[in-house]
């Protein structure tokens, strides 16, 4: 914004100096054009003059007197011709000859005026020509004519053309200065803002400085420190009270769990404390996955703010963890009549851009849905394909699936597959791993699978060795 800002105000500045400068050019040039025409008029008009008597008396002799002497002081040329177009005087090499001499000779003597000088300019060169007829009234009795030089008078334009560009610049670099300090005092507190905005994202404090710019931008820094205070308020009570649930509840939790075991001795396997105690552990489990999918919420915050990008971070072996995890989850797969087979794969290590705790955690969720939701008889496939610098964790079942409908509901936090009478299941599996990917600067997508099943990928940013 600053950039186009000061372009615009140095553009506006510079076409008004131009505005002033370009006429004072072309005046300053029609000015020294005249006092050249006036001042060869006068010497004109002394010959004119002489050649009036040159003419009644017959005798050019003064006539051409003083023509040599004006041309060997001011090496200019002077014709003098009779109304027969007989030359009278002819010096510094002009004749009467000349094709231009002699188009203005036969104008001036058929008492026509003659053409204007053009405007001298620092690179005339040519010649001025002056003529004025010789006699009175309407009876012309011959034509004087003078060529002038240009060269002083486009020297003298030159050097005025000089004053005027010299300060021309001068105005044209105060505008300039001027205009960077108006887009400095107009965008200074447009960065400002955007440094406390960028704060505010990351977290912290905005420190705006509510002085300076405009009356609106300043008004509109006390607003973002305002909001500033708030939103980090706001994200320090939740902190403190996700802090405090765990605190809070865990404690309560753990001694109810113990009073449980403890009556499992005396009412032995009785409905109700069975029960009680598949509530207790599904409460934990509810707990444990609400603090979880709070961390990944808080990562995946810092790295929006590009205050934790992750580069630091260890990368995984996506191809070991999961064969490990399928490992660990085979036995559950045949307990539940599920088939849990690794996709065929390359060997070589393939490194994801995540902690292998977290990736261990979200493969766990996704086999952990495929086995106890696929159902007796589903086959459930996990492994990997890699990308332009991304790799795609592929766990895939032919079970029953979810419907298109609901695919997108499907990351909620409590959506369970079968509404709200499913019999298991916190409903925060998927919003937990979609969390956690995602603050890995990853994707989750979930697909229906042609005829009947769940396709599930998540795509990591991969590791580039080299």
């Amino acid at each position: 914004m600053r950039t186009r800002l000061l372009a615009v105000l140095v553009t506006f500045a510079l076409a008004g100096v131009a505005a002033f400068a370009v006429p004072l050019l072309s005046t300053t040039a029609d000015q020294r054009t005249a006092e050249l025409v006036i001042s060869r008029s006068s010497d004109v008009e002394r010959f004119v003059v002489l050649a009036q008597r040159a003419v009644d008396s017959g005798d050019a002799t003064v006539l051409a007197a003083e023509a040599e002497q004006y041309s060997s002081l001011y090496s200019e040329a002077v014709v003098v011709v009779d109304a027969q177009r007989v030359p009278l005087v002819q010096t510094g090499g002009l004749t009467a000859a000349d094709p231009a001499v002699r188009t203005l000779v036969e104008a001036t003597l058929r008492n026509q005026p003659g053409p204007p000088v053009e405007q001298v300019t620092p690179w005339t060169a040519e010649p001025v020509l002056v003529t004025r007829p010789v006699g009175t009234g309407t009876r012309v009795s011959g034509v004087v004519v003078l060529r002038a030089s240009a060269a002083r008078a486009a020297s003298d334009v030159a050097m005025r053309w000089s004053a005027v560009a010299a300060g021309a610049l001068v105005v044209a670099a105060l505008f300039v200065l001027l205009s960077v300090l108006l887009a400095r005092w107009m965008v200074r507190p447009l960065v400002e803002l955007e440094t406390g905005v960028l704060a505010v994202s990351r977290g912290r404090r905005a420190q705006v400085p509510e002085r300076s710019g405009p009356r609106e931008l300043r008004s509109l820094a006390a607003s973002v420190n305002r909001m500033s205070d708030a939103v980090v308020e706001a994200a320090n009570q939740q902190r403190r009270l996700v802090a405090d649930t765990s605190h809070q509840l865990r404690n309560p939790m753990a001694a109810l769990r113990l009073r449980l075991d403890s009556l499992a001795a005396e009412v032995g396997a009785h409905p109700a404390h069975e029960a009680a105690t598949a509530e207790v552990e599904r409460l934990e489990r509810i707990l444990d996955g609400l603090l979880t999918l709070a961390t990944a919420e808080s990562t995946a915050t810092r790295l929006a703010a590009r205050e934790d990008t992750g580069e630091d971070t260890e990368p995984a072996d996506l191809a070991s963890v999961t064969a490990e995890r399928v490992d660990a989850w085979r036995l559950s797969a045949d307990e539940a009549g599920a088939t849990l087979v690794p996709r065929a794969g390359h060997l070589e290590p393939v490194l994801v851009r995540m902690p292998e705790t977290e990736l261990a955690q979200i493969l766990d969720v996704l086999l952990d849905n495929a086995v106890h939701h696929g159902g007796r008889g589903a086959t459930i496939t996990a492994g990997w394909e890699t990308g332009p610098g991304t790799v795609t964790l592929l766990v895939t079942d032919d079970g029953p699936g979810i419907p298109e409908a609901d695919l997108s509901r499907a990351t909620e936090r409590f959506w369970r597959a079968g509404g709200e009478g499913a019999p298991r299941g916190t409903g925060l599996g998927l919003a937990i791993a979609r969390e956690q990917t995602r603050a890995r600067g990853g994707h989750l997508e979930l697909r229906a699978v042609r005829p009947h099943g769940l396709d599930v990928r998540i795509t990591l940013p991969a590791v580039v060795t080299s």
